[in-house]
């Protein structure tokens, strides 16, 4: 598969490293080009534009600063039925809230005609860097949120791919469900806490 990545920073470099492995095509594109010449150096991949990798292929990841991730797909043309991966949290760090709600509707809204996926938000660049991870004998779960049952099965073979377990989450209309699980967990992890003791198991009494 031919994937292009918006952005260089650990985001771009933690997945599309795995994804090279994996034997996928990989372009990194950014603003900066030397910066996106030496990410993909670093992961074998090649580089280009911010345009060049959106028309690069059929997936997309948008590993930019969420503030900046609508307007970017805006500038940018994107081929009907392209797969967009949004992997940003909108997190305002002071507190922990989300400074902008419903990253991924805004991204599907500003350019209807590709596939939004929402995915890879729950955890940070170097928790992807050092995948596949087994908590407790199972693969780590990504949960994807998106409306096209093809863009999501596509997405879910590049969350396998990294060795991780991709877990169907519902439509894109509970992405925000997804970003506000990610401020309300870093706001944990910041204080010590487990968030993994929050849950119940499935069955317990």
């Amino acid at each position: 598969m031919r994937i292009g990545i918006l952005g260089n920073g650990g985001m771009a470099e933690a997945l599309g490293r795995h994804w090279v492995q994996a034997g996928h095509e990989v372009l990194v594109g950014g603003r900066d080009l030397s910066r996106a010449a030496e990410t993909a150096e670093r992961i074998g991949a090649t580089s280009g534009s911010l345009q060049e990798a959106t028309s690069y292929g059929e997936v997309v990841l948008l590993a930019v600063p969420a503030e900046v991730v609508v307007e970017a797909v805006t500038r940018l043309s994107i081929a009907p039925g392209t797969v967009l991966i949004d992997c940003t949290n909108a997190i305002e760090h002071s507190d922990f809230t989300l400074a902008q709600p419903a990253v991924a509707e805004a991204i599907s809204e500003a350019v209807p005609h590709a596939q939004v996926v929402k995915a890879f938000n729950l955890a940070a660049d170097t928790v992807w860097r050092a995948a596949p991870h087994v908590f407790e004998g199972g693969p780590l779960g990504v949960p994807l949120c998106g409306d096209e049952p093809a863009a999501v099965e596509r997405v879910a073979g590049l969350v396998r791919d990294i060795g991780c377990e991709p877990v169907p989450s519902g439509g894109l209309v509970r992405a925000a469900l997804l970003e506000a699980t990610a401020a309300f967990a870093i706001g944990i992890w910041v204080t010590g806490g487990d968030v993994r003791g929050l849950f119940t198991p499935l069955g317990a009494a």
